[in-house]
């Protein structure tokens, strides 16, 4: 039998408990097989080498690039510069216009590849570590009001995602820790 513990709680991350799984007192760590690993990329990686099913990254080279590059871009690019943290240096009044401004950005990017590497999904037709990167962003741009109008990819693959029963159970207005006005 496999232990998992999953800790994403934002309250929870800055206690000594926490700090002592991962010192950077960052969300997610995950308890698992004995260890514990911090970050979402490494986390997923790790789980599609010990439990590869169902597969979230390709078996072909190049589309399995395809999504480390849209994973990275997301969670690297795009993701930590619209984190609390980063926010609260950037000063309250200058919070919304910051958040903006990073995520316009990084789906302008990310628009531009999904358009040469999507299907159904971000590369292909089958859901990939890609995907599991996008709906959340796709959930932030929606908390700080970004307009998705320039981004019909990144839209159209989100409504997909969203029809699946793992995305809407995980969806982050779904999550105990979710503040009650951007719970769904």
């Amino acid at each position: 039998m496999v232990t998992v513990n999953l800790i994403k709680d934002g309250g929870q991350q800055f206690s000594e408990e926490f700090q002592a799984l991962n010192p950077m007192k960052q969300v997610p760590a995950l308890k698992i097989d004995g260890i514990t690993i911090g970050q979402s990329l490494a986390i997923i990686e790790y789980l599609e080498e010990t439990r590869p099913t169902p597969r979230l990254l390709p078996q072909d080279p190049k589309k399995r690039a395809h999504v480390r590059m849209i994973s990275d871009l997301i969670a690297s690019g795009i993701q930590p510069l619209q984190n609390l943290s980063v926010l609260k240096q950037v000063g309250q009044e200058k919070q919304l216009s910051w958040a903006q401004q990073v995520i316009s950005s990084g789906f302008n990017a990310l628009e531009r590849i999904l358009q040469s590497t999507a299907g159904k999904y971000c590369v292909g037709d089958e859901v990939s570590m890609a995907d599991l990167c996008l709906v959340p962003q796709v959930a932030n741009a929606d908390r700080y009001k970004v307009d998705l109008t320039p981004y019909p990819t990144i839209s159209r693959i989100n409504k997909s995602l969203l029809t699946l029963e793992a995305f809407q159970v995980s969806h982050p207005c779904r999550q105990p820790d979710t503040p009650p006005e951007l719970r769904a």
